[in-house]
């Protein structure tokens, strides 16, 4: 069976004459058996019919699917474009236009959805900024409003009210100079400086300076069997002296007393090496998993601000490896443990 789904304005003209002019010719030929009259007709009827209905259909409904495409478009049409639109938009078919404008109305439907995600991000954002600024500042004036009130005078408390301000400023300062890093990050303005190192005695020199914190907790901090082969990447090495710290102190914050750290390197094809850093702490829930690389966001709110830190340490090393080219990822399961990787391009040689 004929199907008119997919016809141009042309096909569409042609066919409507057709079924127009062929019953009037044959008619005509009924009650006139000359065939040579008939045929004339025939063609006289179709080509008027096919000339006004295509006349009709591109003048009064392409010119308004004209419109349609103008107003998603949302631009003053160029030469080409007008070019377009009076000789190529006619050939299409109804139907062709029908997916346009749907394939329109679907990019319109994820820019909102992305729109309304990032708004409310960003009002999340906000909230979160609000508060660990706040939680600073209201005890940096709070200390310095005792010690005005008469305090100062006081021995026993102004040296820990001074302290204990001193240690909040400190807090504040490195919150703006974190916020100030991922902003330099996400711009581009902070150009990396790649060299060519030996990944695993970075993390042997990372290891070693949080020595103090290890032993603290009694975790083993080591590098996984079989792993030990040395493997050169090409990256910037204090940056990733930043991430690898930052990993191995989160695991030393949520790792269990007597637990174990341990960081795994991985040549993947030749041209990237994977690193992974495990703990056999408290882990994280896996609706929580899609959002820890979030700036502000905590899984354990409670336990997070106890722990200390700016809520940015991951949301850093985010962008520090993304800076990269390269990308992060995280595994975890509570009371099993977390493992946070990432990859580096290999060693190149110059």
């Amino acid at each position: 069976m004929l199907s008119t789904k997919n016809f141009s304005p042309q096909q569409l003209a042609a066919l409507t004459a057709l079924a127009l002019s062929a019953p009037i010719a044959l008619g005509i030929f009924v009650f006139k058996p000359v065939w040579w009259i008939s045929l004339l007709s025939f063609i006289v009827i179709f080509a008027g019919s096919f000339g006004l209905i295509l006349y009709t259909l591109q003048n009064f409904i392409f010119r308004k699917i004209k419109l349609i495409y103008k107003l998603i478009y949302q631009t003053k049409a160029s030469k080409r474009e007008e070019f377009y639109y009076k000789n190529i938009l006619p050939q299409k078919s109804i139907d062709e236009v029908r997916e346009d404008v749907e394939a329109w109305a679907r990019q319109k439907k994820n820019e909102i959805e992305i729109l309304r995600q990032n708004e409310a991000f960003r009002k999340e954002f906000l909230q979160n900024l609000s508060h660990e600024l706040k939680t600073p500042i209201f005890a940096i004036q709070g200390y310095v409003d005792t010690l005005l009130g008469g305090a100062l005078n006081n021995e026993a408390v102004n040296t820990k009210f001074l302290n204990n301000t001193s240690r909040n400023v400190d807090r504040l300062v490195n919150l703006l100079d974190d916020l100030d890093e991922i902003s330099k990050l996400e711009s581009g303005e902070q150009k990396l400086q790649a060299t060519n190192f030996i990944i695993q005695e970075l993390y042997r020199e990372v290891a070693d300076s949080l020595f103090i914190k290890v032993k603290e907790k009694n975790i083993a901090c080591s590098i996984k069997k079989g792993c030990e082969l040395p493997l050169s990447v090409n990256a910037d090495k204090e940056k990733i002296r930043q991430v690898l710290i930052n990993l191995v102190d989160n695991s030393l914050k949520y790792g269990k007393q007597n637990g174990t750290i341990e960081a795994s390197f991985y040549n993947v094809d030749g041209k990237t090496v994977l690193i992974e850093v495990s703990d056999d702490g408290y882990g994280i829930s896996e609706e929580h998993l899609p959002r820890i690389f979030e700036r502000f966001y905590r899984t354990d709110l409670a336990r997070s601000r106890k722990e200390g830190g700016s809520g940015l340490g991951l949301s850093i090393c985010k962008h520090i490896v993304e800076a990269h080219g390269q990308t992060m990822h995280v595994r975890s399961k509570v009371d099993v443990g977390t493992t946070i990787g990432f990859s580096l391009s290999a060693k190149k040689e110059y």
